[in-house]
Parts: structure tokens; C-alpha cells; sequence
């Protein structure tokens, strides 16, 4: 016998605002059933049956397709569905997500018109993804009583948290209802409790425009650059978050000010698989930097958990081996196609698929890389060649019997080759994330410039700050042009699902 809160009717809505409060109503309901549950059992008590919560969700019905003339003036690459039908999805963590929602189901009703219908829906909470930041109550179980969890409680169910949406895999029967969210509750809570993991600090402090890099070089400078914004009491940033959700607040901030995290935190004893480090904007159009290390599986697993966030963009800065003769070390590469010998993605996104270059991103590195530099026109392009970047799983690529993997590059006329940026524009592709890349050529072992520790340390110094100063004044481009204008059709399928 399964033991769930009281049942409750779906509830209409034609204010935006008070379909979000339902939602909120929802899932703090059905969270607090699944903590109270669980402190009981923890304190030893018999539960009354299986403990069950659910998962709130959105529902629309349109009976046809948004006018054309509606979305040339909407100029929107998002915010309606396809064609007439039932659309849904499950939502989870209002209190992250709630501006996000609330501009999905604002775009909702101005597109089509409809009310939102918000209700209970099938879809049951794990309880892993019920437990606040820093509870673990489990924990204090002894071994016999956390084995009977399983039969108590569900557990995270990895069928039912799957891409295949996003993937365009996923197939529905007739009477199913479609997609709104390229992802569900579940695979949310899944990926945002995997980014406290990996990166050190809470999803709530990632921001809207991403840096990847692979060289804990960058991440030094980035910290430097970090607190010297916090002492200016005059700056856009209001907070520096690091590992361990150490936060540093601006100078000058005054206690009560809404949107900004309190002092706090404490220095990891050892830091994350991929740290994170977050230069916070109370709108969240600040930048977060993670070191994704080295490696294309790295690439894949931030940008999957990262992808649930939906950021504006995301940009890859870091070093790569350049392939041609022309080029010296320091010189940029501005990535405008992609061979993907990483491998990672072959399953989820075959090769057969383009990955485009998008000009919005393109245009602000370009600008970028300009004005940091103080170079233009022939000046610009001796220290910047566009081109394909060939990305690879194997790092030892040219000892290979042969050196196979030279022709390919070659054929493919590939100017530099990395670990990473192609498996993360890629996952942009995949995930509709605006994506770019700007990398920075550190060895040319095709000409025999390999990497030697005295002209690498020259090369940190010399490029480091100015690779970094580049990415950032890109992300101040990007912001400033609207973050409506990056969600490109170019990432939508035919059949894409409504929110952004």
C-alpha cells in the first residue's frame, strides 16, 4: 500500500505567475511528505506503506499551430509547440528555477493562448533528490536499516531519465502527451545533484554564460580576477563563489541585498574533479569557469549536468597543438567547424551530423579577441587563424605506427587539434546551448615544437591573462546583444519542444 499525500485536482491558469505558485505548492507539499517520512524512519519508526511524491507538472492543449506572422513578430526561436495536441512536462526545484519558468509560461501563453494546467503528476520524487543542501540523514543508518530503503522509498530510476528527447530518439504512442522541457523532473534533479559533486559548490550559484577550460593556469588568473572585482565597490559582479561554496561578496555590499549569497563556506580539503568558480550577477548573467581537466569524457559529463541549468552559452578557452607551419605558439584559433575523433557522443549524436559555426558567438570572440589585443584587420589574422578544430580521445595521438591520424587531419584541413572542444560543441548542439570556442596554440608537435617546461612557463605568463580577458569581454559582448538573440534555430529540430 503506498503512502502519499492527500490526492488534489488539476488547477487552470491563465496567469503565468499563479501557475508558478501552484507548482511551487506542489512540490514543497510533496517534498515535506518525503522528509517527514523519511525523519521518521531514520528515527526508527514502522511507515504506514511505501512512501510516494510526486513530481508537479505543466500541461497545455492547443488546437493548432502558432500563426506564422505570431512568430516572425515573436522573433523566437522558443516559447511555442509545433502543431495542435497535448503538451507536458514535469518540474522540479521552483525555488531555482522559478524565473525560468515563469518566461516559459509567459511565452506559453502569449504563443497559443491557452490556460496552463498544473497538477500532480505520475512521475515519483526519489527521495535522494528530496534531502536539502547538506542533509544527509541517511548517512546515520546502520547498515541493515538502509538496505530496507529500497523497498520504502524509490530510488533514482535511470529508465525514466534518459535524453532520448533531447537526443530526438524518443517515440510516444498516439495518446501520449508530447514534451514541453527537452528534459524531466528526474533527469533535472539527477544532473543538478551531480554538479555538486563534481564541481565543489551549488547549482544555484552557476551563471548564465559558461567558460570551460582544461589548464588550472586559467582558473588561477580567473580567482586573481575574481577577488580584484570584489574590491571594487563600484562593479557589476556582487559575489565570488568557489569550491565549498566559499563566497566572497563585493566590497561595500551592503548585508540585506537580494540575490546575492551570504559570507560563508569553507575551503574544500581537496578540490573537485572539475572545479567551479562563479563571478555572480544577481540576474545570473555573471560567469561561471570550470576546469573540466583533460579529456573528452570530462567534456561530456560537465556539459550533460550543466545543460539542465539551461545557460545562454557556453565557450571552451584553452590550449591546443597547432598543425600548421604558418602559425607560432601563442597564436589563436577561433573554432568555426568541428571533426569529432573524441568518440563520447558517437551513440547519442551520430557523426553524420553537422555541427554549425553560430554567428552571434562567433562574432563577439572575434570582437573580443580584437579589442583585448589592440590588433585589427591583417594585423589580427597573423595571430588568429579561423578554422576546423579536430578533436581526439587519444592524447599520444602522433606516436600512433604510421601517424595515421596526420592524413585524416590533413584531409579534413584541420588547423588545430584538442581533447575537448569538439565534444563541447557538440553537447551545445545537442542541448540547444550556444556554444564557441577560442583556443590557444601551446605546442606544434607536427614541426617539432613540442611542450618543454621553460618555453611552457613563458607561454602561461605571456597568454594566460590575455586568453582569459578575451573569453570574459566575449561574454560581456554576448550579454549585452540579449540572450534571446543566441537561442538560434539553428539548434531546433523540427518538432522542438517549447521551452528554451
Amino acid at each position: 500500500m503506498a503512502f502519499t499525500p492527500p490526492p488534489s485536482e488539476p488547477t487552470r491558469h491563465t496567469d503565468p505567475q499563479a501557475a508558478l505558485e501552484q507548482v511551487r505548492s506542489i512540490y514543497n507539499g510533496q517534498i515535506d511528505h518525503l522528509r517527514r517520512a523519511m525523519h521518521r524512519f531514520v528515527a526508527g519508526e514502522t511507515l504506514p506503506g511505501h512512501v510516494r511524491a510526486f513530481y508537479p507538472y505543466v500541461r497545455i492543449r492547443t488546437e493548432s499551430a502558432v500563426p506564422q506572422e505570431l512568430l516572425e513578430n515573436l522573433g523566437l526561436s522558443y516559447g511555442f509547440v509545433a502543431g495542435s495536441g497535448c503538451f507536458e512536462t514535469t518540474l522540479t526545484r521552483p525555488d531555482l528555477y522559478a524565473n525560468y519558468y515563469l518566461e516559459q509560461f509567459r511565452l506559453l501563453r502569449q504563443s497559443h493562448g491557452v490556460d496552463l494546467e498544473v497538477g500532480v503528476s505520475a512521475e515519483p520524487i526519489p527521495v535522494h533528490f528530496s534531502f536539502a543542501e547538506n542533509d544527509h540523514i541517511e548517512g546515520t543508518l546502520p547498515p541493515q536499516r538502509r538496505a530496507m530503503l529500497r523497498d520504502l522509498f524509490d530510488l533514482p530510476d535511470l529508465h525514466g531519465m534518459d535524453d532520448g528527447i533531447a537526443n530526438g530518439t524518443a517515440r510516444w504512442g498516439a495518446d501520449d502527451p508530447l514534451p514541453l522541457s527537452l528534459f524531466t523532473a528526474s533527469r533535472v534533479d539527477y544532473s543538478l545533484h551531480r554538479l555538486r559533486h563534481y564541481t565543489g559548490t551549488a547549482p544555484e550559484w552557476f551563471q548564465n554564460f559558461v567558460l570551460f577550460t582544461n589548464y588550472q593556469f586559467y582558473i588561477d588568473e580567473f580567482v586573481r580576477l575574481g577577488h580584484e572585482a570584489m574590491a571594487d565597490a563600484n562593479g557589476d559582479y556582487t559575489a565570488f563563489v568557489e569550491p565549498g561554496n566559499l563566497v566572497t561578496r563585493r566590497a561595500g555590499l551592503p548585508a540585506d541585498t537580494p540575490g546575492v549569497p551570504p559570507v560563508g563556506g569553507l575551503p574544500p580539503p581537496r578540490l573537485p574533479q572539475m572545479p567551479a568558480y562563479h563571478l555572480i550577477r544577481p540576474d545570473h548573467t555573471g560567469i561561471t569557469m570550470v576546469n573540466i581537466g583533460v579529456g573528452p569524457a570530462n567534456a561530456k559529463t560537465i556539459t550533460d549536468h550543466i545543460a539542465v541549468l539551461r545557460p545562454h552559452a557556453w565557450l571552451m578557452l584553452g590550449h591546443c597543438a597547432g598543425l600548421r607551419s604558418s602559425q607560432q605558439l601563442g597564436d589563436y584559433v577561433l573554432a568555426h567547424a568541428y571533426m569529432r575523433e573524441d568518440h563520447v557522443l558517437d551513440e547519442e549524436l551520430p557523426l553524420w551530423v553537422p555541427i554549425p559555426a553560430l554567428a552571434e558567438i562567433q562574432l563577439a570572440l572575434e570582437k573580443a579577441v580584437a579589442e583585448v589585443t589592440g590588433m585589427r584587420d591583417g594585423e589580427l589574422k597573423r595571430i588568429m587563424r579561423t578554422g576546423t578544430v579536430a578533436s581526439t580521445d587519444n592524447r599520444n595521438w602522433e606516436l600512433l605506427p604510421g601517424n595515421e591520424p596526420q592524413r585524416r587531419f590533413s584531409q579534413s584541413r584541420a588547423v588545430a587539434l584538442d581533447m575537448e572542444s569538439a565534444t563541447i560543441a557538440a553537447n551545445g548542439f545537442r542541448f540547444r546551448v550556444p556554444y564557441g570556442t577560442l583556443l590557444c596554440v601551446s605546442d606544434k608537435p607536427l614541426h617539432g615544437e613540442i611542450k618543454l617546461p621553460g618555453m611552457a612557463n613563458q607561454f602561461y605568463r605571456e597568454r594566460v591573462d590575455q586568453h582569459l580577458r578575451i573569453g570574459m569581454r566575449a561574454i560581456e559582448i554576448l550579454r549585452a546583444g540579449g540572450s534571446q538573440r543566441l537561442h538560434s534555430r539553428k539548434l531546433r529540430a523540427f518538432d522542438e519542444v517549447a521551452f528554451q
